[in-house]
């Protein structure tokens, strides 16, 4: 990793905890806009879709829940399968380069996992039935399950489609007024087309842990984004950052210029 010119340092885990809940805005609310905000925690995990007004709500002063609603149905804010294979919400910028990042991990998780009952799927032809399937709108996931099936592909099938062909959910489903995320589209028809570089979408996903969470090890980087350590430290050994040690002597990384607040 290369210098960012700052002398190395112990940080306590008083220091860490104020870093953390600072870069969360969990230490006062912000005037941050919404996408702002978004991006400089990371993206929000939204398995339950209320969680992502809550913890909005949390950090931002004056939040409203229609602000986000309207976010999402105005196209700026998109909630789709992301980090380890699980929902958030993210801007459109983030998401294309969080999907970029982790499509090859992503795959290779869910293949791990699945091997037993889709070994011998073949997930291009899958996803080339969800894009048939999805060219004239959304669906969900019901309709979805079984246009797959009568296309001659097992149930297991849908787990992994939105692997293999990028999906989001579009609302209403996955807000406030409707919890439950499964009405799919398209990503390209809903944020238009994109093509972003894998090493591009791993330095990008380094850069938002570290705004969001930092300073940390390259192993939480890792944990976070669903990348193997492998895959991470090629592309962060190129990266200007900042360094540092935690209390037992383990090695952090930072952004050269992220906030670092006093420790009371």
């Amino acid at each position: 990793m290369k210098d960012g010119g700052m002398t190395e340092r112990t940080l306590t885990e008083r220091e860490l905890n104020r870093a953390l809940l600072a870069r969360q805005l969990l230490l006062e609310r912000s005037d941050l806009s919404l996408n702002k905000a978004l991006e400089r925690i990371g993206g929000l995990q939204t398995q339950y879709a209320p969680s992502a007004y809550i913890g909005l709500w949390s950090r931002l002063r004056d939040f409203r829940k229609e602000t986000l609603t309207q976010a999402l149905e105005k196209r700026r804010i998109v909630q789709a399968t992301m980090m380890r294979i699980t929902i958030h919400m993210a801007t459109v910028p983030d998401y294309k380069l969080f999907s970029a990042g982790t499509r090859k991990s992503r795959r290779k998780v869910w293949l791990s996992y699945h091997r037993r009952h889709a070994g011998d799927l073949d997930m291009p032809a899958v996803a080339r039935s969800v894009r048939k399937h999805l060219a004239d709108g959304p669906r969900n996931q019901a309709e979805l399950v079984e246009l797959l099936e009568s296309d001659g592909f097992p149930r297991i099938a849908w787990s992994g489609a939105g692997l293999w062909v990028d999906l989001v959910r579009v609302p209403p489903s996955g807000t406030w007024a409707k919890r439950r995320a499964d009405l799919y589209g398209l990503a390209a028809d809903w944020i238009g087309p994109y093509q972003e570089d894998e090493r591009a979408g791993i330095e990008h996903l380094a850069r938002r842990y570290l705004s969001g969470f930092g300073p940390a090890p390259v192993t939480d980087i890792a944990n976070w984004a669903g990348l193997q350590v492998t895959a991470l430290r090629p592309v962060m050994a190129e990266m200007k950052l900042r360094r540092f040690k935690d209390a037992k002597g383990g090695e952090l990384v930072d952004l050269p210029r992220a906030l670092l607040p006093d420790a009371d």
